[in-house]
């Protein structure tokens, strides 16, 4: 069965995709490659979708390693295979036995790479990770296990797009306190709503911090059901739940 993904010019030498839901054996709402064992698809499916993916990145299913992922700016180091066993929202490794794996459905998935110095990392990046710092400590972390700053790139993923975005006052309120600069990633809806750019927020982060090397696969989940799950989608639907995307990234071709 094909499985379809992204890959980014900014992460040559590092095997990785950021995979769509096309292909996969799920049904129904979940239809495709979903990959969230948090979701109530059967197991099965999903563990099946995942086995996919491992043979896509030419290793066995237990390569592919995980956390269980809490919306946090904690970064797990992998020196060795995980399962959901830790909570975080980034891991990193100079494993070359690891595939790093990152689930979203519009939060923004975002790879790191270290060629030189073999280190790789992945982050979930969703507004609140983002916030308080998921990326800048996921490039502490690469930097304390041999990356150097300078050699990282990066690339981010599909996730929703400003105008699919909307979101209240204490949100914008939220990140306009943090640092009144960050009123530039909002536009204005309609009354009392906002539009925020996670996108441009998170190439912002990553530059800020001193990332000269940032790719963008500008694609919108929400938009495109076809292609990417979304969460923000299903509620609008009313659907009872919502599948989740893989991004994946491990040392070597």
């Amino acid at each position: 069965m094909t499985i379809y993904y992204h890959k980014s010019r900014n992460l040559l030498g590092a095997k990785h995709g950021f995979y769509t839901r096309k292909g996969g054996v799920s049904s129904g709402i979940y239809r495709g490659l979903n990959c969230g064992l948090g979701s109530n698809d059967n197991s099965k499916l999903v563990n099946q979708n995942r086995s996919l993916v491992a043979q896509s990145m030419n290793v066995s299913p237990s390569a592919l390693t995980f956390v269980h992922q809490h919306h946090s700016s904690d970064v797990i180091t992998a020196n060795k295979y995980l399962n959901h066993v830790k909570k975080g929202d980034a891991l990193v490794t100079s494993n070359k036995d690891i595939v790093l794996c990152i689930l979203t459905a519009d939060c923004q998935p975002v790879l790191f790479v270290d060629n030189e110095n073999g280190v790789i990392g992945a982050a979930h990046a969703g507004w609140k990770g983002a916030l308080n710092g998921i990326l800048e400590n996921t490039i502490i972390s690469m930097i304390n296990i041999g990356a150097e700053k300078n050699k990282i790139s990066a690339a981010v993923g599909p996730t929703i797009n400003q105008k699919n975005y909307e979101v209240g006052t204490d949100f914008y309120e939220l990140f306009h306190q943090k640092d009144r600069s960050n009123k530039k990633y909002f536009s204005k809806g309609s009354q009392d709503k906002y539009h925020f750019n996670l996108s441009k927020f998170n190439v912002s982060r990553l530059t800020k911090a001193g990332i000269k090397t940032v790719d963008t696969i500008g694609f919108c989940t929400y938009e495109n059901s076809d292609l990417y799950f979304s969460y923000r989608r299903s509620v609008h639907k009313s659907e009872a739940d919502y599948g989740r995307l893989i991004s994946t990234i491990k040392l070597g071709n």
